[in-house]
């Protein structure tokens, strides 16, 4: 019996439950404008998971990344929750490094 599939299912319930706490607490905590380092996570993830070997290896490391870039995307949805109150919002949040840069650029949405 092959038990790869259900193992990958459950990685995938795991890390998309993951990425909803993450989200709501890098908001919180740091604002939208972190969104390029989640993506950039996400982007290298799946970038490895193009050179290793094992499938179901690769396949987590894809399905990690591809939570992480949909978490970025989903960085400014959380602020405007957040702002609407349905979500603890916090005015003392810390300030990602090239914030300006940042801003010029605009935050990813979905």
């Amino acid at each position: 019996m092959m038990w790869q599939g259900l193992a990958l299912g459950f990685f995938s319930f795991g890390i998309i439950g993951f990425g909803f706490y993450w989200v709501i607490r890098l908001e919180r905590y740091g604002g939208y404008l972190w969104w390029p380092y989640p993506m950039a996570l996400g982007i290298l993830l799946i970038l490895g998971s193009l050179f290793i070997p094992d499938a179901g290896w690769a396949a987590l490391a894809g399905i990690a990344g591809g939570s992480f870039i949909w978490g970025a995307t989903e960085l400014k949805e959380q602020a405007v929750r957040a702002e609407l109150g349905w979500f603890p919002f916090n005015p003392n949040k810390k300030s990602p490094p090239g914030e300006k840069w940042i801003k010029r650029i605009g935050a990813p949405h979905l």
